[in-house]
């Protein structure tokens, strides 16, 4: 039985993908800053504030998947908040590696989290790939040094993927749960403009891409983890509400209230491009909601 550790394991994706990973039969510990044993999970200790890791974590692991890092939508953008984001991703990569080296126990791989703000917050007509350089606004530099951080598992020998997230629609909880809340209440709305593109994928496909990034040795560098169907944020405003089965009416919310609400970080909303799923799909990868409509039938109806 392989051992695989998650950093960030707590959060929507970590704890959807330990499941996965216990239902398949793999071993899996989590690192936490408090260390709990005799749980579902081993769980071991890490500060990183402090530089610390529990070195049988490390040890133990036969491969390390990285989740961590702060909210990016989570509070407005000071620039306390700006360092932290960056902080809290770049600084627990370099951890875990120094660590990686101090111990000497060479993963068979390293996958790390990324996102899809790597091409910055921009509406074009340009559908991004991999092969795309970062943007240079806030968003875009953040994905950069987090991938960045991850280079010296690679020049070390470590096969390392880098996986480029979009909005993930998960019913217990993220993204989802905030936008079906406005719907719920028959006052869902477009935003800004609606026209801007809302790249997304379905929990369950964005945990079988990482386990594949495990199972698949030829996967290696980045890749774009979102649905193929492109849908605009109007569209999608209004397939949520069509699913919910409630009206889809309201005029679109204004960018200067997003704008006075949420500062620099309304540009998350307002702004996004179409971003391609070819090279995971060349990879071999099957897409289990490939459509907007029935990915948010099965969270809402199935469910």
């Amino acid at each position: 039985m392989e051992t695989i550790l998650i950093a960030g394991g707590a959060g929507l994706i970590g704890t959807n993908l330990s499941g996965k990973l216990k239902e398949k039969g793999y071993n899996v510990l989590l690192l936490s800053r408090k260390s709990k044993r005799g749980n579902s999970y081993s769980v071991y200790s890490w500060n990183p504030d402090k530089s610390e890791i529990e070195n049988e974590a490390i040890k133990r692991a036969d491969y390390i998947i990285n989740l961590a890092g702060a909210g990016i939508g989570d509070k407005r953008w000071t620039k306390k908040r700006k360092q932290l984001i960056i902080d809290s991703r770049v600084r627990t990569t370099g951890l875990i590696f120094n660590k990686v080296q101090e111990t000497g126990k060479k993963p068979k791989a390293f996958v790390t989290s990324s996102g899809i703000g790597y091409y910055g917050s921009v509406t074009t007509e340009k559908i991004f790939s991999e092969t795309d350089l970062p943007a240079s606004d806030f968003i875009g530099q953040i994905c950069q040094q987090w991938e960045q951080a991850a280079d010296p598992f690679e020049k070390s020998g470590i096969r390392t993927v880098k996986i480029r997230t979009g909005i993930v629609l998960s019913k217990k909880g993220g993204a989802l749960s905030r936008m079906s809340v406005p719907v719920k209440f028959w006052i869902g709305s477009a935003l800004g403009s609606g026209k801007q593109y809302l790249p997304w994928i379905h929990i369950d496909d964005l945990c079988d891409i990482y386990v594949r990034a495990i199972e698949d040795a030829k996967m290696t560098g980045a890749f774009n983890a979102v649905a193929p169907q492109h849908v605009s944020n109007r569209e999608f405003m209004r397939t949520l509400a069509q699913v919910m089965g409630k009206p889809f009416f309201f005029p679109a919310i204004p960018s200067v209230v997003l704008k006075l609400l949420f500062g620099k970080m309304s540009d998350i909303l307002l702004y996004g491009s179409r971003i391609s799923a070819e090279k995971i799909i060349s990879a071999g990868f099957e897409f289990r909601f490939p459509g907007l409509a029935n990915a948010l039938k099965d969270l809402f109806i199935k469910r």
